[in-house]
């Protein structure tokens, strides 16, 4: 999986009866598609009973939405299942209950090991078994400690509850709209396949009538997900085979929805008519997530990327062509198995030629269970250190360059939230860039025209144009 990361808590909101609420503290690490599912645990869990809190120890039931993209993720959960438990058995002492999940990748990984590990998990549930959580918690308040990890045959969003108006409000004016699951390509570094399971693609009009949801909410910026999101593919209501280019044409025609992204993308899957959507949709905002992973053509077939460097270079050619101001953004890993010096140099090779406005790069770390984990000529720890530290000064330079790029522009930005200090907030460019204005440029939800004073490290200072 290509993915960009986060780390962030979110909860859910309910009554229970007129007596206490029970309330649910959800800690997700790793992707947006984690974020969104945490969102739509929550919405279930609303059914069920459970009312919001964002503090650990105030919940009755703490839930791990876990991710296995990063090195050594499994340990760092158990880890962080350690602490739970003192706080489970301090509440047990006080002669009340606290519950304990495990979602997620990490969840789907381990299964039933977790439960043999941490005895005080009461749950392992998978990513797509998320719409059984009330009846697992069910199972849980009879005795049972839970393992909830087969593939569902039904699709689970038709089950999960759609998100209330309230929840909507309170998460902002952008959000995340997953449309398609799962991998089926198989790069030999990735757990996805393994864990997601393979790629399944959101009906239209599931997708549509969220949207139209989210709009409803006053949200003005969707970012549409999956593991290979433009591998989506469904039925329209004119009986044709849609791919995401179609899907995003007819969003933008829902009111309200002022601006459109999707993320993350795979080169294979970059077909003429998303292209042409970047041209043509000017709701469709110009910046792109394409990752390449490595720009030496023996590295990318041994990750089983299927495409070489230069199909990615000419990729990228046309995409500019069609979207001059396109900013694109990429993933990069160092120290494959069997990478050498010149390998490397492929990729800050290709780095150069693409300049990229933001990008992700790692080490490779084997994940079990994987090709790459069982592949000869491994790379000393030493070596991608140096590596790593020297694609991301380039990276680095680049992402200054661009952000320094925009001052004196004039350009229009959302206002998503206050600022940090009293008497500012901060909007989003249509570059995906934190924008600091003054309160008084406009109210959250606005989109207003700027004209950039100052670059920041991270950010971007702007007044009313």
């Amino acid at each position: 999986m290509d993915a960009l990361t986060t780390e962030q808590a979110s909860d859910c909101a309910a009554t229970d009866g007129g007596q206490r609420a029970k309330k649910v503290f959800v800690k997700t690490y790793g992707c947006q598609m984690n974020v969104y599912d945490s969102q739509r645990m929550t919405d279930a869990l609303a059914a069920d009973g459970y009312a919001e809190t964002q503090s650990m120890e105030d919940a009755d039931l703490v839930l791990l939405n876990t991710c296995h993209i990063r090195e050594k993720a499994a340990e760092k959960i158990y880890s962080e299942l350690g602490r739970i438990r003192d706080l489970k058995a301090e509440r047990a002492a006080a002669g009340s209950e606290l519950l304990i999940g495990v979602a997620g990748c990490v969840a789907q990984a381990e299964g039933g090991e977790i439960i043999r590990r941490a005895p005080a998990v009461d749950l392992v549930i998978g990513p797509q078994t998320y719409h059984r959580l009330p009846d697992v918690l069910a199972r849980v308040r009879g005795g049972n400690r839970v393992v909830e990890t087969d593939y569902a045959v039904e699709d689970k969003f038709e089950h999960l509850p759609a998100p209330k108006k309230a929840e909507v409000i309170k998460r902002g004016v952008t959000a995340f709209l997953t449309v398609q699951e799962g991998c089926d390509k198989f790069c030999t570094f990735c757990v996805v396949p393994y864990t997601r399971g393979s790629e399944v693609s959101r009906p239209v009009a599931q997708i549509v009538a969220e949207a139209e949801r989210l709009a409803e909410a006053g949200v003005r910026e969707i970012t549409l997900l999956g593991q290979n999101v433009n591998a989506w593919h469904g039925e329209g209501p004119d009986g044709n085979d849609w791919g995401l280019g179609r899907l995003l044409f007819r969003l933008a025609e829902i009111p309200g929805i002022a601006r459109l992204r999707y993320t993350t993308s795979h080169p294979r899957d970059m077909d003429d008519e998303l292209i042409a959507a970047h041209r043509d949709l000017e709701t469709l905002m110009p910046y792109l997530h394409l990752p390449v992973q490595a720009g030496s053509d023996r590295i990318l077939k041994a990750m089983n990327r299927r495409h070489k460097a230069g199909e990615y270079l000419k990729l990228i050619e046309r995409i500019r062509a069609a979207r001059p101001d396109i900013a694109l953004s990429g993933d990069f890993i160092v120290g494959f198995p069997g990478e050498t010096d010149a390998d490397f140099e492929d990729t800050m090779k290709i780095v150069r030629e693409v300049g990229y406005a933001s990008a992700f790069s790692f080490k490779y770390s084997p994940r079990p269970g994987t090709p790459g984990a069982e592949m000869d000529g491994h790379v000393a720890e030493q070596v991608k250190d140096e590596r790593l530290q020297r694609l991301q000064t380039l990276l680095v330079e680049q992402q200054q360059a661009f952000t320094v790029s925009m001052v004196g522009r004039t350009m229009p930005t959302l206002i998503e939230k206050p600022g940090r200090q009293a008497g500012q907030r901060v909007g989003r460019s249509p570059w995906l860039q934190p924008v600091i204005v003054d309160e008084k440029a406009g109210g959250i939800g606005d989109i207003i025209e700027v004209r950039i004073t100052e670059a920041g490290y991270n950010s971007l200072h702007a007044v009313p144009a």
